[in-house]
């Protein structure tokens, strides 16, 4: 295959494209940061690999690389777990979903030929936050902010069917791997001060790594999967069993709570992401066959510590 990538050079691109790579297919990485792209994947390590600049939310001629490939996956998007939600942030955390994605459906709605299938990343923030609700792909969404940054950044990728493209949408849970939230949290355990964050009590919908990259690789190629999948392992956890599993994967205590207000001092509104969860299922991913890798916390932890 031929796939197109943005967000490519983050911590789930890098390892989709890298995968991409093994199998032979030529990946094309659209991105702000060619120089970087260029460092991350460099021509003689990975020749199949071709870098394009591109605005993400202004039309151009980086548009007209979409024509000669047969998917797109659109990953881009500013993280919204680092720094405080000032107004402005808030603002940009939309409009890099919402215009990246209305960009690239453009351009594939202007392709001749067109890819046969957009995946398009979103979140399990659609949902909303509940510490006693379950919620599968067939929930309704919620009403706060991230529920409706989702709904806006899933709406644009809904137009590409307009033009008779396959769609799937891909509902992230929070993804676990060297690098990404796990990161931040590994540090206080290495120097045994590690513990649940808030309550304990909030519920934590997770993935490993490679188990999402294989489940983007298998919506890529099969031409039945098409619509809304959570991309979540089938045992979320609360907050207190992630920290005490990473305790003992990492043979480190984790009676070391952290309080809600030092996370709200730091992040501000942003804590939400953090301190109020979802206890998400992926229902309909698991319908379609999926096997996961690691569909259990201690398997997952276990493979990223060592």
């Amino acid at each position: 295959m031929k796939v197109a990538i943005t967000g490519a050079t983050g911590f789930i691109g890098s390892r989709l494209l890298q995968r991409l790579h093994a199998k032979g297919d030529q990946i094309v990485v659209l991105t702000r940061k060619t120089t970087f792209a260029q460092k991350v994947f460099p021509s003689e390590t990975f020749p199949n690999v071709e870098i394009v600049a591109y605005t993400p939310n202004v039309s151009g001629s980086w548009q007209s690389v979409i024509a000669s490939c047969d998917g797109v996956v659109n990953l881009a998007g500013e993280p919204i777990g680092e720094g405080r939600w000032t107004p402005e942030r808030k603002q940009e955390i939309l409009n890099s979903r919402k215009l990246g994605t209305q960009k690239i459906v453009e351009a594939i709605a202007n392709a001749n030929p067109k890819p046969t299938v957009l995946i398009n990343a979103s979140a399990i923030g659609y949902y909303g936050t509940s510490e006693t609700a379950t919620f599968d792909e067939t929930s309704l969404s919620g009403n706060d902010y991230l529920a409706q940054v989702c709904q806006i950044w899933e709406a644009q990728a809904r137009k590409v069917k307009d033009a008779g493209v396959r769609l799937v949408i891909l509902r992230f849970g929070i993804v676990l791997g060297n690098g990404g939230a796990l990161g931040k949290m590994i540090t206080p355990f290495k120097l045994f001060a590690g513990g649940p964050i808030g309550s304990g009590r909030q519920w934590f919908s997770w993935i490993h790594v490679d188990d999402l990259v294989s489940l983007i690789l298998e919506a890529l190629t099969k031409p039945e999967i098409e619509g809304v999948y959570n991309g979540t392992a089938p045992n979320p956890v609360r907050m207190a069993d992630l920290s005490q599993t990473l305790g003992e994967v990492m043979n480190r205590p984790s009676w070391l709570p952290v309080p809600g207000f030092a996370i709200e001092a730091l992040l501000g509104d942003g804590a939400m992401v953090v301190l109020e969860g979802q206890q998400v299922l992926p229902k309909r991913t698991l319908e379609t066959g999926f096997e996961y890798k690691y569909p259990n916390l201690q398997s997952a932890l276990a493979q990223i510590i060592t």
